[in-house]
């Protein structure tokens, strides 16, 4: 939740949960003085709580929502939630995420890969999940991507990973999953784009290179930052150790990216991220 900045909101809040049978089991926040809004992440167990989980909304918009204009979103753990993976025909993120999803390292369903190739088909095959191919074209997209809408609400998707997927989705695309697509990209950008990033680079002589995941939105590229991190390079690099090392750095980015999506743990406001422990 994330409401104006007032004197004794946390009170507020943990008093509705306490009063109502509710046991706390995470709480943190966070005050952005510069602008004056708090920010608050709360978790509380449901056995004892008297309000019944459908009537919790009702109860908290009437009480306090509208009262301290909350702005908020209110979620259970009791079903996992489901991730749709968009691939093209780099591997590696999809093999990240693939391998810590089968460990059970996350409490979360992927039913469904979508591509705009058949390569990783094979990959898809070996974890027994479906693998969709959807040919988007700059001049198809509009007719493609009503297939991909078909093929989501039939799985009953609830958020998108592109694990290194080169397709730019479509406004319409990006309205309808708002901070529900995450992506993954080097961060080369803007000073080296184009096809061969890590050969103008190393043409250049950089020192470091660093990956960044991030949700989508109708500005390429630019949407709300969830996690970077980066990698020093010497002179001894060569363009394959460069490409090595970005793509591994790409995949340990985009999966921690994921797992605090999965675990609710981020709140946007103003194209900015508060990422919560």
């Amino acid at each position: 939740m994330h409401c104006p900045d007032q004197p004794g909101i946390i009170a507020v809040i943990t008093e509705f949960i306490n009063t109502n049978g509710g046991n706390i089991l995470y709480l943190d926040q966070y005050v952005d003085r510069e602008n004056g809004v708090f920010y608050m992440r709360v978790e509380w167990d449901l056995e004892n709580f008297v309000i019944p989980a459908d009537k919790i909304e009702e109860y908290f918009n009437t009480l306090y929502a509208s009262r301290y204009n909350v702005t908020y979103r209110l979620s259970f753990t009791d079903r996992p939630r489901r991730m749709a993976l968009f691939v093209s025909k780099m591997s590696h993120c999809l093999y990240d995420i693939l391998a810590r999803y089968v460990a059970g390292e996350w409490d979360v369903e992927i039913p469904v890969i979508i591509s705009n190739h058949p390569d990783l088909k094979s990959v898809a095959d070996q974890f027994n999940i479906p693998y969709e191919v959807i040919p988007v074209t700059r001049q198809n997209k509009e007719e493609m991507e009503a297939l991909e809408f078909e093929i989501l609400d039939r799985y009953q998707i609830d958020f998108i990973v592109l694990a290194r997927y080169m397709q730019v989705l479509s406004e319409n695309f990006i309205n309808r999953y708002p901070n529900r697509i995450i992506n993954i990209h080097h961060s080369f950008l803007p000073a080296f784009v184009g096809a061969k990033p890590y050969h103008a680079a190393h043409d250049r002589g950089v020192k470091l290179i660093g990956a960044t995941s991030h949700y989508v939105t109708t500005e390429l590229d630019a949407g709300p930052i969830i996690e970077q991190d980066i990698v020093r390079i010497t002179h001894k690099d060569t363009i394959n150790d460069l490409v090595k090392k970005g793509r591994d750095l790409e995949k340990i980015v985009l999966s921690r990216a994921v797992e605090k999506h999965i675990q609710r743990k981020i709140l946007t406001y103003n194209n900015k991220t508060v990422v919560f422990s």
